[in-house]
């Protein structure tokens, strides 16, 4: 199969990712998916920045795609992914696997006189705040 989109993966792409990407659980139903084409649909969206259920007809349900990309964010497959490419990378350029140091950037904000640090700290007050906090962080199971 062709790439229809420029964020298909290609042969080689899918060769290297294919193992990390973790296997039907047993009992159930088997798994009827082309697991390609969510990985496909899900680089699709994030690369184009569309809505799931904006997906083109081509990849499989929006509602299949979001749920494996919400499960396997939740379980921490793409982070393992993420690790599995980074080392494979850094070996292939002559490197350690794993980095042996990092760099962290900060920036300091000004916040204008009016309101300063108690304008910044009324809104995690409010039951607004605490609602979006408490479903971001439930946002996995």
């Amino acid at each position: 199969m062709g790439q229809r989109y420029p964020t298909d993966l290609t042969e080689a792409e899918w060769t290297i990712l294919a193992p990390l990407i973790p296997a039907a659980k047993l009992g159930g139903r088997p798994r009827t998916t082309d697991i390609r084409e969510v990985v496909n649909a899900i680089l699709y969206s994030l690369r184009s920045g569309c809505q799931w259920r904006m997906l083109p007809k081509e990849f499989p349900p929006h509602q299949t795609v979001y749920h494996y990309f919400r499960t396997w964010r939740c379980t921490g497959v793409w982070e393992r992914m993420h690790d599995t490419l980074r080392g494979d990378l850094r070996e292939v350029s002559g490197r350690t696997r794993e980095p042996s140091a990092g760099i962290i950037d900060s920036q300091t904000v000004k916040t204008t006189e009016k309101g300063g640090a108690a304008a910044m700290t009324a809104g995690s007050a409010s039951a607004d705040a605490s609602a979006i906090s408490w479903s971001m962080s439930s946002d996995c199971f």
